[in-house]
């Protein structure tokens, strides 16, 4: 029918100004409800507070990054300062627990020394018990020596063979010998009482001790407790009070490969629960002082994209929020064309499709050019606020319309403007070859989950 429509009109005066007509309806798709559209950026402040100065007024054209009002800043500015004063101070708190835990582990050095010179002490005390005790039986060995000599004394005495002045001197050196003996006895007792052991042991002599005596002495005991509590005060116990002194040293070295206990002790400084606090303190600090800055740096409002002014709604002296919408940006690069095909041509239509537009604005003039990009995933009432509900007596078919995304290509704002929202008619030639990504498909491919779009 279409070739015999063609066999009457060609002979005719006009037949070959319509054939381009002819030949580009029998190759494309077309719609006469289709408009341009383009993004839109709402500006917003991200913080709230006095307006001070709007630079920019509707339909002006505005660069990315460009300001466009600014707020007060003074108040802004006095939480910044405050929050650079808690920095200075919360280093300062850092420095003054290094400092404090410097001292503790000084005292700890010292206290590691003295429980070390209380078990050498230990020792010394047994060393002293054994000398005492064999001073003792010199002394008991003198004392028997006396006291026969003072036997055989009395015995020439009464047979009148000796002077009475040498009895009693013989008499007198019995006498000191068991007082001395008796001395050094007492001496065996102190020195065993001082070690904490019984003066008098139940069994064995005198001089049997513990092997273990150093290591559970009270004395030693107590410098190993002082030591694990100034060792908790950095956050690191040294050992259990009940374990052996010698193993809790030997453990705490072995911390070194070198056994250097300076280098042991130097790292322990920045993992003391006291300075991780204060550095944690310090922390928090900063990302305060970086907030306060941030905000401060939000009192200038700046255009996020390229594009015109439109819709100001803000004066200097208003009062605005954070999220408050005062103008909005229109894109001027990233327009688009919202076709409205009807469903019974839509089977026809392909993502990569070429299309033609035509511009009411330009009418016939120009002509743009596009393709196909994506297909919009329901019809207008499927997406309306309150869809349709058909489920009546009175249901009356009405063809649908899907609205078809067409992407310009090699569109230039400056030289051939287009406004979202002017009537366009679409020609997409659905006989040719679609190309470009997603070529020959409805639906778009999966997105890489680290790309982005900039639709």
């Amino acid at each position: 029918m279409l070739l015999g429509l063609v066999a009457v009109v060609l002979p005719s005066a006009g037949g070959y100004a319509l054939l381009p007509v002819i030949v580009r309806a029998l190759r494309t798709s077309s719609t006469d409800d289709a408009y341009v559209n383009g993004h839109v950026t709402f500006v917003a402040p991200r913080v709230q507070g006095q307006v001070a100065r709007v630079l920019v007024d509707d339909n002006m054209r505005v660069s990315k990054g460009e300001l466009l009002l600014e707020l007060d800043r003074e108040p802004y500015q006095v939480q910044d300062d405050i929050k650079k004063a808690a920095v200075a101070n919360a280093k300062a708190d850092v420095t003054a627990a290094e400092a404090q835990v410097r001292s503790v582990l000084g005292m700890a050095r010292s206290q590691r020394w003295k429980l070390q010179t209380a078990i050498e002490q230990v020792d010394n005390y047994v060393a002293l018990l054994r000398a005492k005790a064999a001073a003792l039986k010199s002394r008991q060995a003198t004392l028997d020596r006396a006291r026969a000599d003072m036997n055989r004394a009395q015995t020439l005495i009464e047979r009148g063979a000796i002077a009475r002045e040498e009895f009693d001197q013989r008499r007198e050196a019995a006498r000191v010998a068991e007082a001395n003996t008796n001395q050094a006895l007492e001496e065996v007792y102190e020195t065993r009482v001082y070690l904490g052991l019984a003066p008098h042991p139940e069994k064995g002599e005198l001089t049997d001790v513990p092997e273990d005596l150093n290591q559970n002495f009270s004395g030693v005991r107590q410098a190993l407790a002082e030591l694990t509590q100034s060792l908790t005060q950095v956050g690191l116990p040294l050992t259990s009070s009940y374990q052996n002194p010698q193993k809790a040293i030997d453990e705490f070295i072995s911390r070194d490969k070198e056994g250097n206990i300076d280098r042991i002790l130097a790292r322990i400084v920045p993992e003391a629960p006291a300075v991780r606090q204060a550095e944690a303190k310090q922390l928090q600090a900063e990302r305060d002082l970086a907030q306060a800055e941030l905000n401060l740096r939000y009192c200038e409002v700046r255009a996020e994209i390229d594009g015109v002014i439109a819709r100001r709604n803000v004066n200097p002296g208003n009062n605005v929020l954070a999220g408050q919408a005062v103008m909005v940006i229109r894109s001027l690069t990233e327009i688009w064309i919202d076709a409205n095909f009807k469903e019974t041509q839509l089977a026809d239509l392909r993502i990569g499709q070429r299309a033609e537009v035509e511009v009411d604005m330009y009418g016939d003039r120009k002509q743009f050019q596009g393709r196909i990009t994506g297909f919009t995933m329901g019809t207008g009432q499927t997406l309306a606020v309150l869809p349709a509900q058909n489920a009546t007596g009175n249901f009356v078919k009405v063809v649908q319309r899907l609205p078809v995304r067409i992407e310009l290509e090699d569109y230039d704002p400056d030289r051939d403007t287009l406004f979202p929202g002017l009537s366009v008619t679409p020609y997409v030639y659905t006989k040719e070859t679609p190309r470009g990504p997603g070529a020959g498909k409805r639906l778009q491919d999966l997105m890489h989950p680290t790309s982005s779009s900039s639709r």
